[in-house]
């Protein structure tokens, strides 16, 4: 059978890519199509792929008003690609913004749509609901906290695990042992606390800077960002300079591995660093206009991956205009070895993990896609 796939961004090519594996075990003639990214690419053929997502990625009300003309040029190019394809399903991986639009498009076609990791609209702009249940034929939810939401909206959602938990188990078992790891990463022998600033240009500028603060106050211990490759470590750099911060890249799961806690911005690298056993502290600078409307925007009360699942608050979130550093540093202190708060996140970590399910989520996605394709 022919699918025909759509991510928009880094974390969307990584389950694309083991969705697409996944696939062709239960199909092993599937061909196909997709906008993605490198991992994607390596399963599916370079040749396959129509648009690398770093010419997709548009966040923020400005960037995607200066970048309309752009984009609309890519839903019809992806548009006139998918009918060129004649696809049996098109799988649409998050990314809401443009995977609606396509969802729309493809359904008016007479194509079966699938939605892989449907959008956070019980987060914000739940308006989003309504094209979910008018232009998808079947949605699929990692989070099982998803499942009742959805159905309450009637939508009956399908949940049998969470990807990441084979992405983590799969690199985490191909790291490098840690001494080698801080050979070939010019990383001393002090403890680690790992900086994720974000995969976006915007998240850097907005984070690290506080990030690379809190360093210069805990100078026993050595901190290292974890950058991405699609961003110039200059990018980086520019926030970091003169501060005793280290930097590694596409390295994020070997560098927490052996990181004794991390600070972190909110999204997916929060639940992340929790399923791989890492105490955090959640910290994500904000436009004074935002945290003032932050109450009427967001419809839940936490913004980290591991206390929305949890329904309580696990890691501590500094979601503010201006994070304090001495506040940060209190929070860190904390959940290092030693610290007040350490012993009860890392136990509330398991329990996390068994809210979340098992290995083997990629197959048992891809084999439901395969069946509901053969019964359609």
């Amino acid at each position: 059978m022919k699918y025909y796939i759509i991510a928009g961004e880094p974390s969307g090519d990584l389950h694309g890519s083991n969705l697409m594996k996944g696939l062709l075990k239960s199909d092993p003639e599937a061909k196909f199509r997709f906008c993605g990214g490198d991992m994607m690419s390596a399963v599916g053929g370079r040749e396959n792929l129509l648009k690398h997502y770093r010419e997709m990625s548009f966040f923020g009300f400005v960037q995607v008003a200066m970048n309309l003309r752009t984009i609309f040029g890519q839903m019809k190019e992806c548009c006139d690609d998918i009918m060129a394809f004649q696809p049996d399903v098109v799988i649409l991986i998050d990314y809401p913004g443009f995977n609606i639009k396509i969802a729309e498009f493809a359904h008016n076609n007479g194509i079966l749509v699938h939605y892989y990791i449907a959008p956070k609209v019980w987060a914000w702009k739940e308006r989003r609901v309504k094209a979910l249940k008018k232009w998808v034929d079947k949605l699929y939810t990692i989070f099982p906290f998803e499942t009742p939401y959805f159905r309450s909206k009637g939508i009956e959602p399908y949940f049998c695990g969470n990807p990441l938990v084979d992405a983590i188990s799969e690199r985490c078992a191909a790291a490098p042992v840690e001494e080698e790891f801080r050979k070939q990463n010019g990383l001393d022998e002090r403890p680690i606390i790992a900086l994720l600033a974000g995969s976006r240009v915007s998240e850097i500028k907005a984070n690290l800077r506080f990030m690379a603060q809190i360093a210069e106050r805990i100078p026993t211990h050595q901190f290292v960002v974890a950058g991405v490759g699609w961003i110039s470590k200059e990018q980086y750099e520019q926030y970091t300079a003169g501060m005793d911060v280290k930097f590694v890249c596409d390295k994020t799961y070997e560098l927490l591995q052996i990181s004794e806690a991390a600070v972190v911005t909110s999204g997916t690298a929060t639940l992340e660093t929790a399923l791989i056993g890492i105490p955090e502290v959640v910290v994500y600078g904000i436009p004074w206009l935002y945290e003032k409307v932050k109450p009427y925007l967001l419809k839940i009360p936490y913004v980290s991956l591991v206390n929305i699942n949890m329904g309580r608050e696990v890691v501590r979130e500094m979601v503010v205009y201006k994070p304090k550093a001495s506040e940060a540093e209190q929070e860190l202190r904390s959940i290092m070895k030693g610290g007040a708060k350490r012993e009860q996140m890392l136990k509330d970590f398991d329990e996390l993990r068994e809210i979340i399910g098992g290995a083997g989520a990629s197959d048992r996605f891809a084999q439901d896609i395969v069946q509901t394709i053969q019964n359609s």
